[in-house]
This record gives structure tokens, sequence and C-alpha cells, in this order.
């Protein structure tokens, strides 16, 4: 059977944003797939370009499609593989080209002439250190990353408890990878971007280091970039922008805290980094880790599948440290037996005995996904959709909607489970929390670090360091604090209403409030200092809250997917989300229940469900009006096929995201 190829010019005539369906020779067949470069018939010229994707079904009759003449006989360039990778990218995400090549490629804004010269680097004139050893598991781990990298060269989850020492294993790892004369990408959150959690790597490995992340200046930038690209450094840390690095010789990719919304983009292309870099890395040949004391549930279900190889680190690196001790509070009883307070007792006395002892406290408040959520502070259930298993959302009006399918109900007066009036929105803000610390724990030295506090270049900076040095007693923050800090002389972690982040109308909610309460628990007891945790939630019975008290991932993890396999969510199944938008709110609506409709009719016979349309958590912005669709079939390569008829829709302005 013939097969065709679907291919993207070359970067010199990239303005034309589609493809052209070229046959493959017979000889080529077997060796061919998407991101190779080979020369066409193009008019009149011979071009190079990319081929997209490949099929077996002509768009034109057979004789009027042009065959590939061969492979492009020029070595893979630095702007060959930025090609290939947004071709891939775009036809993975549904962007336009233009829109790919913009995120692939790397900032262009040369420093100005006359302008003032750049800051020396943070690490410069700290001492080098030599490499502290390994212990048995990391060397273990260690190891067995190097076999896959020298094998099969599949990507490697590394699961490390938090404090197992995960960062040494990657520097142990870079080191040889850059002995052999190739660079390393370290993909970081933004919000763990810090002068305490990058100086180990600064003092391992010196000047070869260069830093990219949102604060810096386009020129900055730039200059990181052009060293990178001219090899005079060997390792760029940065959040998920740092993956487009140029590196001549890339050898290695490590995304440290893989499970983190950081790294899903949330403008076009909606790209997600770990997909991509695992692209980038089959075009570069080189390796792939990616690393989580909470992996996200897609890493896990591939390391099962035996897609990537599982590594782990079981036990704390310090010398006598442990996982803290871990503590419950229901807050359904403490409302009970008369305590209001946003402290539970058993949390208001560990705090009065660790300021007592001189030691420090970290109070997380769980904000994720609070606003519009509606529960019950008497028995502590909230409102869920009974079609999706997911919260319903407050909207004005007094109307609570499920953001999945629709379902609508007027906001209840009282609870439908146990009858109590104490039944509203849920929300508490740090500010307002940073008060009540400050009238029940007077004397105590409190910083604060959310969205306000952490304005301006070093503004995450500023606080973490000033509590890293004993500046405060407690430091009070939502999610940013959780994320792979390390404090010595913490010895408490309280984490206020753990969870909310349960309610949010998101099928993963159970996911990340695992994540957030294990993260934010391993944050307690670091450095050989006894740790404690208290969690006051609503619902000491849940399985996530369960699970992250007892720092259980792998019980989580089959609770979890079994649910999701029951509902048929990722990643037991593949989901299309489309977004469809409008200025005319009615119009828009009707737009979106007639495409379901037909989504329905041409895919219902294939097992495609449709869910919706409902309105976006965020229904209107900027006089936009939006609705949603989510479609979810087992075969992905169903729901691409979906997504491009979709995009081919000239009159429907869609976005679609494929989980």
């Amino acid at each position: 059977m013939p097969l065709y190829a679907d291919i993207i010019v070359n970067i010199s005539v990239s303005s034309l944003d589609r493809t052209f369906q070229y046959l493959v020779p017979e000889e080529m067949a077997d060796t061919i797939r998407p991101g190779s470069r080979v020369d066409i018939p193009f008019g009149t010229r011979t071009v190079s370009g990319y081929v997209v994707s490949l099929g077996d079904t002509p768009l034109l009759e057979p004789v009027k499609i042009k065959s590939i003449l061969g492979y492009a006989p020029k070595g893979v360039t630095l702007e060959d593989r930025a090609m290939a990778l947004a071709a891939w990218m775009r036809e993975r995400y549904g962007c336009t080209m233009n829109q790919a090549l913009a995120t692939v490629l790397p900032a262009k804004k040369a420093v100005r002439k006359g302008r003032a010269k750049l800051p020396a680097p943070a690490w410069e004139g700290l001492e080098m250190l030599p490499p502290a050893p390994l212990n048995e598991a990391q060397t273990r781990a260690a190891q067995g990353i190097e076999a896959e990298l020298a094998g099969q060269n599949r990507p490697v989850l590394l699961h490390g408890i938090t404090g197992s020492g995960k960062t040494e294993v990657y520097m142990a790892v870079m080191e040889k990878v850059m002995a052999a004369g190739k660079q390393v990408i370290l993909l970081i959150p933004e919000i763990s971007l810090t002068y305490q959690n990058v100086r180990r790597f600064y003092q391992r490995f010196g000047d070869r280091i260069g830093l990219i992340h949102s604060r810096q200046s386009q020129g900055e930038k730039y200059e990181t970039v052009e060293k990178a690209r001219k090899g005079e450094l060997s390792l760029v840390i940065g959040p998920r922008s740092a993956l487009f690095t140029p590196f001549p010789d890339l050898g290695l990719i490590v995304i440290d805290e893989e499970h983190d919304d950081s790294y899903f983009s949330e403008t076009s292309p909606r790209y997600h980094s770990v997909e991509v870099a695992e692209k980038l890395a089959q075009l570069c040949g080189a390796g792939l880790i990616l690393g989580s004391a909470t992996p996200s549930l897609d890493s896990y279900y591939k390391t099962q599948s035996g897609a990537y190889r599982l590594e782990k680190l079981e036990a704390r690196a310090v010398e006598n440290s442990t996982l803290p001790r871990v503590e419950v509070v229901d807050l359904r009883r403490e409302m009970k037996e008369g305590n209001k307070s946003i402290f539970s007792r058993s949390l208001k006395s560990k705090m009065e005995e660790r300021l007592a002892k001189k030691e420090q406290i970290i109070l997380f408040l769980n904000r994720r996904g609070f606003a519009g959520f509606v529960s019950c502070r008497s028995c502590g259930k909230p409102l869920i959709c009974p079609h999706c298993d997911v919260s319903l959302t407050l909207h004005r009006g007094a109307q609570l909607k499920c953001h999945y399918c629709g379902y609508q109900i007027p906001a209840p007066q009282t609870c439908p489970s146990c009858g109590s009036p104490y039944i509203a929105a849920f929300g508490t803000g740090t500010q307002k929390v940073e008060g009540l610390i400050e009238k029940t724990f007077p004397g105590a030295k409190v910083l604060r670090m959310d969205a306000d506090t952490t304005k301006g270049k070093e503004g995450h900076s500023r606080i973490l360091s000033a509590f890293a040095r004993g500046g405060a007693d407690i430091l009070l923050g939502t999610q940013m604090i959780v994320k792979g800090h390390d404090f010595p002389k913490v010895s408490l972690v309280g984490i206020l209403a753990a969870d909310i982040s349960l309610y949010r109308e998101d099928y993963r909610a159970a996911e990340q409030t695992f994540e957030l309460l294990t993260q934010a628990a391993g944050r307690a007891g670091r450095a050989g200092l006894p740790g404690e945790v208290v969690i006051q939630t609503y619902q000491p019975d849940h399985y996530a809250v369960e699970a992250a008290a007892r720092q259980d991932y792998e019980n989580f993890y089959r609770e979890e997917i079994v649910r999701r396999q029951l509902l048929h969510y990722p990643p037991s199944g593949g989901m299309l989300e489309v977004l469809v938008s409008g200025l005319e709110e009615a119009e828009n609506t009707a737009l979106a229940e007639s495409l379901a409709e037909d989504i329905r009719r041409r895919y219902g016979p294939d097992g495609a469900d449709v869910i919706g349309p409902a309105p976006h958590f965020r229904g209107k912005v900027q006089d936009v009006y939006r609705q949603v669709l989510l479609i979810k079939h087992p075969d992905r390569t169903l729901l691409l096929q979906i997504a491009a008829r979709l995009r081919e829709e000239g009159n429907i302005r869609v976005q679609s995201d494929l989980h």
C-alpha cells in the first residue's frame, strides 16, 4: 500500500503555513518518520522540507501527487531541529506554524550598543566544591539511568521521596554527559528558580552554567542563548522556555518536579513541556530524566507499560533524617467542639512549642481551586456534579454550574447532606491569615509569600533568603512555598484547609491535592531535626488526604487510576478539550451545541464520548464568550483527527488541547 507524507517546507518559506502531500518512495518506507528532513520538488525548484505526519490516504488523485526525491544530504543543523520540532508541535497542539516557530526559536533581541554591561552572574566568586559522594540508593539510581542512556534510551522517571537527594543524582549523570562534550538542559518550576536552589549547580559546574527566567530582560536572555549556541555553556537552567535553548550537541534534558502545572503552556501552542522534551530528546538522540516525589499519573502510568524506565529513592539522603510525623485534624470535630478558629487546637499547641524552641514553622494555605466552590463547614461535603464527579462552581445569580456537562442548580441555603446552615463559598486570603497569626502569636516574626509580596525581579528570592537566614519564625504562603525549598530549621508544617483543592472543577483534583499535601509535608525535618506536620481537613477519610499523610504514592496511584479507568479519563484514555469562543453569547452557545451534535453524529459510532458544551470556568474574557466541549476516546489518534478536522473549519474559532 502506498505511503504518503505530509511535509512542511523549510524555514526560508515558512509563511506557507500548511503541509503538502508527497508520495514516499518504496525504498524510504521503512526508515522515514515524522521529523525527517527530505528533498522535494516544489514548483520549479527542489527544496528541503520536514515530514509532519505519515498516512495511507491520498488527498488528491494519486497520479497527481509528486514523490519525495530523497533524504536531504546536509547534516542536521540547529535550524533543522527547530523546524522539525515546530512542525511536530503544530500538528500535536493545533497551532499555526508561525506560533510554533515563535515558541521554539529563541530570543532575538541583542543588548543595545552603549548599554551598561550586564551584571556578573550570581555564582561568580562562589567556591567550587568537589562532588559529594552518593549514598547506596543514589548510586544505584545513577547507574540505572546511565545504563538506560547507553541502551534503549527510554525516558527515565526518578521517583524519590522528599529529601531523598534527587538533585545529587541529576548532577552525577550531568557530569558524565558534560565530560563527553555534550550539553544539558535542566527545567525547574519558575517559582523554584531561586539562588538558594540553584547555587549547588553553580558550585559544581561554575561558569559553564547559564540561567533563563521570566524576570530577565530580553537582552539578558539573548546573551545566554548566544553563549549556548556557540557552545560556551554546558548547562542551562530555567522554566519551560529554557527547553528551547539552541545547544549544538544536546545530550540530556532533566525536568525536576515534573508533575508541576507550570510545565503546561496556557497560550497557543498549549504544549506540555514533558511531551515536547520527549520529542526533542528523540530528535537529538538525547536522554530525558523526569524527577518528582509525586510523579504525575501520566508519567507513572508509562513506567507501568514499559515506555519509561523507573528508578526509585525511598529514603531521605541526610543521615538520621526521616519523614515527618503527620497528624490529620478533622475540622468538623473542631467546629462541633466549639473551635471556630482557623488554627486547630493541636496546631496552635505545636506552634507555641516550636516558637519557644526557636525553631521555624511553615504554614501552607491551600488556595488552589478555592474560588467559587461551595461546601458545608459542619459535615465538610462539597456540592458535586452528579454526572461528572467534579465540584459545582458558584456563578452570579446564586447558580451552581458544572463546567464539564452544564448541569445547573440554584445554590441551596442549607446543606443537602446534613441540613446545616453553615454552607457557603469558601475562601480565606493570606493577608487575613497573617493578621490572625499576629493576634494569636504576638511577638512571632512572620513572612508572607504570595502574589502581592513577591512582585519585582527578586521578590521570591528576597523572602526565601530572609527565611533561610532565620529572619522570621513563620513563613506563610500558598503553593509557591512548597515547591522544592529546603529549610534545615523547619520542624513544623501546618496545612490549613488541606482539602480545598479537592473541590476544583477538574478530573485531576485528587491528584493535585495529593501532590500539594505531600510536597508541603516534605518541607519538615529535612536536616536531621525531627519534623511534624498537621493537616487540617474537612475530609480526613478521603483517599488523597490519607495517602498524603502516609506519604504513600503507590496506594494513591492504585486508587486514582481505577477511578480514571472507570470514568475514561486520562491517562487510561485520551480527552480532547475544545474551546469555542465568540463575541455574541447566544451565537457562540448555539455554535458550540451544533459542533457537539456534529461530533456525536460523526464519531459517536466509533465510541467517542462528547460531554457538554458548558460554560468555561472563565466564561467571558475581554468581551469574548467561551464554551467548552470535552471529547473522550481510548484512541488518542482518533482525537487528533477530530482536532485536525475542527481546525479546518474556517468559520469556527476553536482551540483544542489533547490530554
